[in-house]
Protein backbone atom coordinates (compact mmCIF):
# COMPACT_ATOMS: atom_id res chain seq x y z
CA UNK A 1 0.00 0.00 0.00
CA UNK A 2 1.07 3.45 -0.61
CA UNK A 3 1.14 4.11 2.85
CA UNK A 4 1.75 2.96 6.36
CA UNK A 5 -2.19 3.35 7.79
CA UNK A 6 -1.76 1.80 10.61
CA UNK A 7 0.62 4.53 12.23
CA UNK A 8 -1.14 7.47 9.75
CA UNK A 9 -4.52 6.43 11.68
CA UNK A 10 -6.32 3.84 11.22
CA UNK A 11 -9.32 4.62 8.09
CA UNK A 12 -11.83 2.74 10.05
CA UNK A 13 -11.35 4.50 13.29
CA UNK A 14 -11.71 7.74 12.17
CA UNK A 15 -14.77 6.47 10.23
CA UNK A 16 -16.12 5.69 14.01
CA UNK A 17 -15.36 9.19 15.59
CA UNK A 18 -17.44 11.00 12.51
CA UNK A 19 -13.60 11.96 10.56
CA UNK A 20 -14.59 10.40 6.94
CA UNK A 21 -11.62 12.63 5.70
CA UNK A 22 -8.66 9.94 6.16
CA UNK A 23 -11.24 7.11 4.56
CA UNK A 24 -11.88 9.22 1.84
CA UNK A 25 -7.91 9.30 1.67
CA UNK A 26 -7.76 5.63 2.28
CA UNK A 27 -10.25 5.51 -1.26
CA UNK A 28 -8.21 7.68 -3.26
CA UNK A 29 -4.43 6.35 -2.30
CA UNK A 30 -5.50 2.57 -2.54
CA UNK A 31 -8.00 2.63 -5.73
CA UNK A 32 -5.46 1.63 -8.22
CA UNK A 33 -3.46 -0.89 -5.04
CA UNK A 34 -6.83 -2.97 -5.25
CA UNK A 35 -7.81 -2.92 -8.64
CA UNK A 36 -3.63 -4.14 -9.68
CA UNK A 37 -4.66 -6.69 -6.78
CA UNK A 38 -7.87 -7.97 -8.45
CA UNK A 39 -6.36 -7.86 -12.29
CA UNK A 40 -3.45 -10.14 -11.25
CA UNK A 41 -5.86 -12.38 -9.67
CA UNK A 42 -7.28 -12.69 -12.82
CA UNK A 43 -10.44 -10.26 -13.12
CA UNK A 44 -11.18 -8.46 -16.46
CA UNK A 45 -10.94 -4.87 -16.00
CA UNK A 46 -14.41 -3.74 -15.59
CA UNK A 47 -14.99 -7.01 -12.98
CA UNK A 48 -12.47 -5.53 -11.31
CA UNK A 49 -13.47 -2.24 -10.51
CA UNK A 50 -16.62 -3.55 -9.63
CA UNK A 51 -14.55 -5.77 -7.36
CA UNK A 52 -12.55 -2.87 -5.68
CA UNK A 53 -15.77 -0.96 -5.12
CA UNK A 54 -17.38 -3.71 -3.49
CA UNK A 55 -14.09 -3.42 -0.88
CA UNK A 56 -14.65 -0.11 -0.24
CA UNK A 57 -18.02 -0.08 0.48
CA UNK A 58 -17.91 -3.43 2.85
CA UNK A 59 -15.14 -1.39 4.95
CA UNK A 60 -17.46 1.62 5.15
CA UNK A 61 -19.84 -0.47 6.37
CA UNK A 62 -17.61 -2.52 8.65
CA UNK A 63 -16.85 0.66 10.18
CA UNK A 64 -19.86 0.82 12.90
CA UNK A 65 -18.68 -2.37 14.60
CA UNK A 66 -14.69 -2.48 13.44
CA UNK A 67 -12.33 -3.15 16.18
CA UNK A 68 -9.02 -2.53 15.94
CA UNK A 69 -7.03 -6.05 16.63
CA UNK A 70 -4.34 -5.76 14.18
CA UNK A 71 -2.85 -4.22 11.27
CA UNK A 72 -5.41 -1.83 9.22
CA UNK A 73 -3.72 -3.15 5.57
CA UNK A 74 -4.29 -6.69 6.15
CA UNK A 75 -8.09 -6.43 8.01
CA UNK A 76 -8.47 -4.63 4.33
CA UNK A 77 -6.81 -7.35 2.32
CA UNK A 78 -8.82 -9.92 4.00
CA UNK A 79 -12.09 -7.87 2.88
CA UNK A 80 -10.63 -7.78 -0.56
CA UNK A 81 -10.28 -11.73 -0.37
CA UNK A 82 -13.07 -12.65 1.05
CA UNK A 83 -14.67 -10.71 -1.79
CA UNK A 84 -12.58 -12.19 -4.42
CA UNK A 85 -13.69 -15.87 -2.66
CA UNK A 86 -17.18 -15.16 -3.28
CA UNK A 87 -16.40 -13.80 -6.87
CA UNK A 88 -15.24 -17.11 -7.47
CA UNK A 89 -18.09 -18.96 -5.95
CA UNK A 90 -20.32 -16.80 -8.56
CA UNK A 91 -18.50 -17.85 -11.56
CA UNK A 92 -17.14 -21.41 -10.49
CA UNK A 93 -19.78 -22.53 -13.03
CA UNK A 94 -18.43 -20.31 -15.97
CA UNK A 95 -15.41 -21.17 -17.39
CA UNK A 96 -12.65 -18.18 -17.60
CA UNK A 97 -9.92 -18.12 -20.41
CA UNK A 98 -6.80 -16.31 -19.14
CA UNK A 99 -5.40 -15.13 -22.36
CA UNK A 100 -6.02 -15.01 -26.16
CA UNK A 101 -9.50 -14.55 -25.25
CA UNK A 102 -9.44 -11.03 -27.83
CA UNK A 103 -9.89 -8.89 -24.45
CA UNK A 104 -8.19 -5.50 -25.52
CA UNK A 105 -6.58 -4.65 -21.78
CA UNK A 106 -5.62 -7.13 -20.32
CA UNK A 107 -3.42 -6.23 -17.66
CA UNK A 108 -0.11 -7.02 -16.06
CA UNK A 109 1.83 -6.40 -13.08
CA UNK A 110 1.94 -2.74 -13.63
CA UNK A 111 -1.80 -1.90 -14.03
CA UNK A 112 -1.29 0.39 -11.09
CA UNK A 113 2.10 2.33 -11.87
CA UNK A 114 1.56 5.65 -13.27
CA UNK A 115 3.01 6.41 -17.06
CA UNK A 116 5.05 9.67 -17.71
CA UNK A 117 4.96 9.91 -20.99
CA UNK A 118 6.99 6.76 -22.45
CA UNK A 119 8.12 6.40 -25.91
CA UNK A 120 6.42 4.14 -28.34
CA UNK A 121 9.11 1.57 -27.88
CA UNK A 122 9.19 1.88 -24.45
CA UNK A 123 5.63 1.20 -23.96
CA UNK A 124 6.09 -1.66 -26.88
CA UNK A 125 8.68 -3.38 -24.52
CA UNK A 126 6.98 -2.95 -21.65
CA UNK A 127 4.02 -4.22 -23.31
CA UNK A 128 5.78 -7.28 -23.95
CA UNK A 129 7.41 -7.73 -20.34
CA UNK A 130 3.75 -6.92 -18.88
CA UNK A 131 2.70 -10.01 -20.96
CA UNK A 132 4.92 -12.78 -20.08
CA UNK A 133 4.86 -11.63 -16.51
CA UNK A 134 0.60 -11.88 -16.86
CA UNK A 135 1.64 -15.16 -18.34
CA UNK A 136 3.88 -16.22 -15.67
CA UNK A 137 1.37 -15.35 -12.70
CA UNK A 138 -1.43 -17.01 -14.55
CA UNK A 139 0.77 -19.85 -14.69
CA UNK A 140 0.31 -20.41 -10.80
CA UNK A 141 -2.49 -21.70 -8.88
CA UNK A 142 -4.78 -19.30 -6.91
CA UNK A 143 -2.94 -20.14 -3.63
CA UNK A 144 0.23 -19.49 -5.09
CA UNK A 145 -0.63 -16.39 -6.69
CA UNK A 146 -2.61 -14.82 -3.36
CA UNK A 147 0.62 -15.81 -1.22
CA UNK A 148 2.85 -13.89 -3.62
CA UNK A 149 0.78 -11.09 -4.33
CA UNK A 150 0.20 -10.27 -0.50
CA UNK A 151 4.33 -11.18 0.22
CA UNK A 152 5.92 -9.77 -2.70
CA UNK A 153 3.78 -7.23 -4.30
CA UNK A 154 2.06 -5.62 -1.15
CA UNK A 155 5.31 -6.56 1.62
CA UNK A 156 2.85 -8.75 4.14
CA UNK A 157 5.02 -10.95 6.72
CA UNK A 158 4.09 -14.40 6.20
CA UNK A 159 2.79 -14.68 9.57
CA UNK A 160 0.04 -12.23 8.53
CA UNK A 161 -0.55 -14.19 5.40
CA UNK A 162 -1.25 -16.99 7.07
CA UNK A 163 -4.35 -15.63 9.20
CA UNK A 164 -5.22 -13.84 6.31
CA UNK A 165 -5.63 -16.62 3.81
CA UNK A 166 -6.64 -18.65 7.31
CA UNK A 167 -3.64 -21.47 6.39
CA UNK A 168 -0.54 -22.56 8.38
CA UNK A 169 2.59 -20.10 8.02
CA UNK A 170 4.42 -23.60 6.79
CA UNK A 171 1.41 -23.38 3.90
CA UNK A 172 2.50 -19.84 3.10
CA UNK A 173 6.46 -20.51 3.28
CA UNK A 174 5.40 -23.48 0.91
CA UNK A 175 3.36 -21.84 -1.71
CA UNK A 176 5.68 -18.89 -1.61
CA UNK A 177 8.58 -21.34 -2.86
CA UNK A 178 6.99 -22.98 -5.61
CA UNK A 179 5.46 -19.92 -6.79
CA UNK A 180 8.84 -18.01 -6.79
CA UNK A 181 10.11 -21.12 -8.55
CA UNK A 182 7.67 -21.72 -10.88
CA UNK A 183 8.03 -17.85 -11.79
CA UNK A 184 11.27 -18.05 -12.69
CA UNK A 185 10.78 -21.47 -15.01
CA UNK A 186 8.55 -19.31 -17.12
CA UNK A 187 10.28 -16.20 -17.58
CA UNK A 188 13.15 -18.02 -18.22
CA UNK A 189 11.92 -20.04 -20.85
CA UNK A 190 10.84 -22.88 -19.20
CA UNK A 191 7.72 -24.19 -18.77
CA UNK A 192 8.26 -27.80 -17.34
CA UNK A 193 5.88 -28.20 -14.43
CA UNK A 194 7.22 -30.58 -12.05
CA UNK A 195 4.19 -33.05 -10.10
CA UNK A 196 4.79 -30.97 -6.77
CA UNK A 197 3.68 -27.84 -8.87
CA UNK A 198 0.13 -29.47 -9.65
CA UNK A 199 -0.50 -30.64 -6.39
CA UNK A 200 0.67 -27.34 -4.36
CA UNK A 201 -1.84 -24.40 -3.58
Amino acid sequence: MNRAWDSDGDPLVALQAGDPALFEAFVAAESATFLGFFRRLGAKPAEAEDLVQEVFLKLFRHAETYTPTGRFPAFAFRIARNAWIDRSRRHAARPRLVRGDGDEDEGSLFDDQPVDGPTPLALAERGEEAGRVRDALQSLSEGQRLVFELGVIQELPYVEIARLLEIPEGTVKSRMFHAVRRLREVLEGDSTEGPELQREG
